[in-house]
């Protein structure tokens, strides 16, 4: 028999499986504050939870300490949160000998989640807790019956206080101590986890250290709300579960991630040390610029971080000159001449020393470069704020003044270098290209915003010199960019023309396109018995045969997994109109790019188009038109639609910094495409086979890496040396320009097919 239920949500009463007589009277609370809180998605899964945990046969408490606490603490931890407790946790717990803790465990629950703020924290907290329960679950000799913990309920009802008392990690040091010690002794675990033992005591004293971030929350956003007017959301992180990367300060779109507890440490309080992280961190949002972290060296990325970090902090004792004896307290001071071994890396050690130098005026450091420097700092902040940019170049110039073989040494010296308050600077840089593919990224992604990389510094290349069959080191140098945009509605005016040709090529389009699945047989390990072979080799094993052992089969995927990317020539030629054409060969080339980039965006393969010229070896252009992490949508368009002729064709650099992107990609095959209207030259080149032999030599060594290359060319004079580039089967020759748009495509699908 089922009664009537008045409620303004019954759509909502229904998902909740429970018939405990107290819920009608309190539901429509319960639905508000949910409602309130929670994403339509989280109602219904905080619904679900609700279910599940009057399923657990624990009676009314749970169920209404659920009810009432678990709105709020989403809104704190997230949606995840509730298949976390509840799934994981409180389900396990029901089916074990300690279902009798589930009541007082719901209630530390809401004090926990307000102390530890964070579900990465919440998530320590239950390893901290489950790991105490396993190993407080005792056998009974000769039985297969456990007992439950008896002081896991004990440690329960004092969750809240510890809590106030410990970090994370001082939490985990006292309970681990009191299993260590009291594991075979119930009553003694009692004493402990109840903080009656004298030794609990003592425990929770030595471990009681530091100043808590949640003690000090509303005076730190107080804080950096009254000194540097901005509102942040701060999320604590425990610095005792990952000792092996010690992880550091850091901001993103968040939020400031800070630790959860701060030592007093050189006579500056924890406090303190919050206002400098904080402080440090909001300098960083107010002046520094992201800058284009491709073509920088780790070693050039460190030392750009240290000059800004540098930068910043002067900017702020501008502001808030009391904050320089916190500064000089809390960073090291690295001592000249401890770390001229040879057998390490002296990087760091070089770069705090010229962090302290420009920190501290009576640092005493006597080495020329480090005095230079330090110099040329304060020169360029001395009548202004000076920017990341130049920061960037007196980066790469210290680093390359200062280069020794030992850098690339393993074996580092970080001895008096990590200046702890300081972030890890992640939000300063931004790649063109992603090469560890973005979808295995678990971060949060990145704003899209148009950077132009124009401080981009430059990559330098070797060059093949057949004379002395030998490479010309860092001979050639190359500047890479983002192509300024045009107007996107002209390619739109391409595909529209084209569209006759669109139709035919989504034809033949659809028959390239990945099948579901294709089956694998004669397989020794697989998914599934494949009973003919099977049967087969019983017969043969019965008769006296030797049998076939491959008698299982799989299923593969029947995908294609191909990277590409179209590297195009824009030498001056390119404006030429040839014979019997009413179109240049740019605009040509253009119209084949355009249907090209269609195809490949509706087979989905991995693709970038990229465009180069030159100007002698001192000054090669390399220009970004898509990235392979970029869609065929306007923003690309823009770039191809502006793209324009000039200078030479020195395609040997192009090669190589192309394949340095095709490289960084994940895929089962990868393909260069040249599209190019002339043989490799440069005005600075008297000897015609000199780059012809260079671009050979960096065909090959693409394909020692794996890398296929293949060049369609314009010229009806190509004969003559496009075989001695790219060997007999490494080219396509069109003749007829004005074709090029319906052949381009079709090779594409030729050579992917």
């Amino acid at each position: 028999m089922t009664t009537e239920v008045n409620t303004q949500y019954p759509h909502h009463r229904k998902q909740l499986k429970c018939s405990f007589a107290q819920i009608e009277d309190c539901f429509d609370d319960y639905m508000k504050d949910a409602l309130r809180n929670l994403s339509n998605e989280g109602v219904a899964q905080y619904l679900s939870g609700a279910s599940l945990v009057c399923m657990i046969g624990r009676g009314w408490e749970p169920v209404s300490i659920y009810l009432e606490e678990m709105p709020q603490m989403v809104h704190r931890l997230g949606d995840e949160a509730i298949l976390e407790i509840v799934s994981k946790h409180v389900w396990d717990m029901s089916r074990s000998p300690n279902g009798k803790a589930i009541p007082p465990f719901m209630q530390c629950l809401p004090e926990a989640s307000r102390r530890l703020g964070t579900l990465e924290q919440m998530n320590h907290f239950f390893d901290i807790l489950f790991s105490m329960l396993d190993e407080t679950t005792t056998s009974v000799h000769g039985h297969h019956k456990t007992h439950s913990s008896q002081g896991f309920l004990v440690l329960l009802d004092h969750i809240p206080y510890l809590l106030s008392q410990l970090s994370l990690e001082g939490l985990k040091n006292w309970i681990e101590y009191g299993v260590r010690n009291y594991h075979n002794h119930p009553e003694r675990q009692k004493d402990y986890f109840g903080l009656q033992s004298a030794d609990s005591k003592a425990m929770l004293q030595r471990e009681r250290h530091g100043t808590l971030y949640m003690d000090h929350e509303r005076q730190l956003d107080m804080y950096i709300r009254s000194m540097w007017q901005r509102e942040e959301y701060f999320v604590p992180y425990s610095l005792g579960f990952d000792t092996l990367r010690k992880p550091q300060p850091y901001y993103d779109d968040l939020g400031m991630r800070v630790p959860d507890v701060y030592d007093d440490i050189n006579n500056v309080s924890g406090i303190n040390r919050y206002r400098v992280t904080i402080a440090h961190m909001a300098a960083h949002k107010k002046w520094t610029e992201r800058q284009v972290a491709d073509n920088l060296s780790p070693f050039q990325r460190v030392a750009v971080e240290m000059f800004e970090d540098a930068r910043v902090e002067q900017l702020i004792l501008r502001e808030y000159p009391g904050l320089k004896k916190y500064f000089l307290a809390l960073h090291p001071v690295p001592v000249e001449g401890a770390c001229d071994n040879e057998n390490e890396s002296c990087v760091r050690h070089r770069l705090a020393m010229v962090s302290r130098a420009i920190l501290d005026q009576n640092h005493g450091y006597q080495n020329p470069d480090i005095l230079e420097f330090v110099g040329k700092f304060r020169d360029a902040l001395k009548d202004s704020e000076s920017s990341t940019k130049e920061m960037l170049g007196l980066a790469i110039s210290f680093t390359a003044r200062t280069r020794r073989q030992s850098d690339l040494l393993p074996k580092v010296m970080f001895a008096n270098t990590e200046v702890d308050y300081r972030d890890d600077n992640r939000h300063m840089w931004v790649f063109i290209e992603e090469t560890d593919e973005p979808e295995d990224d678990t971060s949060q992604p990145q704003s899209k915003e148009t950077i132009e990389p124009d401080g981009l510094p430059p990559r330098h290349y070797h060059e093949w010199d057949y004379n002395t069959s030998s490479y010309k080191p860092d001979w050639v140098t190359l500047y890479e960019s983002l192509h300024a945009p045009g107007n996107a509605s002209d390619i739109d005016k391409i595909l529209e023309k084209h569209a006759a040709l669109a139709n035919y090529l989504k034809r033949i389009l659809d028959l390239l396109k990945p099948q579901h699945y294709v089956r694998q047989r004669y397989q020794e390990e697989g998914s599934e018995l494949d009973l003919d072979v099977a049967i087969r080799s019983l017969i043969d094993f019965k008769s006296g045969s030797q049998p076939d052992p491959r008698i299982n089969m799989s299923h593969k995927h029947d995908g294609r997994d191909f990277a590409v990317l179209l590297l195009m020539d824009l030498s001056a030629s390119l404006d030429e109109v040839p014979e019997g054409c009413t179109q240049s060969i740019l605009e040509l080339s253009r119209e084949a790019v355009t249907l090209l980039g269609w195809s490949i965006e509706q087979l989905g393969d991995k693709f970038a188009i990229a465009g180069f010229h030159s100007d002698t070896r001192h000054n090669v252009r390399y220009y970004h038109l898509k990235g392979f992490s970029e869609h065929w949508d306007d923003i690309v368009k823009a770039r191809l639609a502006n793209i324009e002729a000039g200078f030479s064709t020195r395609m040997g650099a192009a090669v190589r910094h192309a394949s340095h992107y095709l490289q960084g990609q994940q895929a089962d095959k990868k393909l260069l495409l040249i599209l190019t209207d002339g043989e490799p030259a440069d005005i600075d080149v008297t000897d015609d086979k000199l780059l012809i032999d260079d671009t050979h030599k960096a065909v090959e060594e693409l394909s020692a890496k794996g890398i296929y290359t293949h060049c369609i060319s314009l010229d009806k004079k190509a004969d003559d040396y496009i075989e001695d580039i790219f060997g007999s089967n490494g080219y396509t020759v069109i003749d007829k320009v004005e074709s090029l748009p319906e052949k381009l495509p079709k090779l594409f699908m030729s050579l992917t097919a």
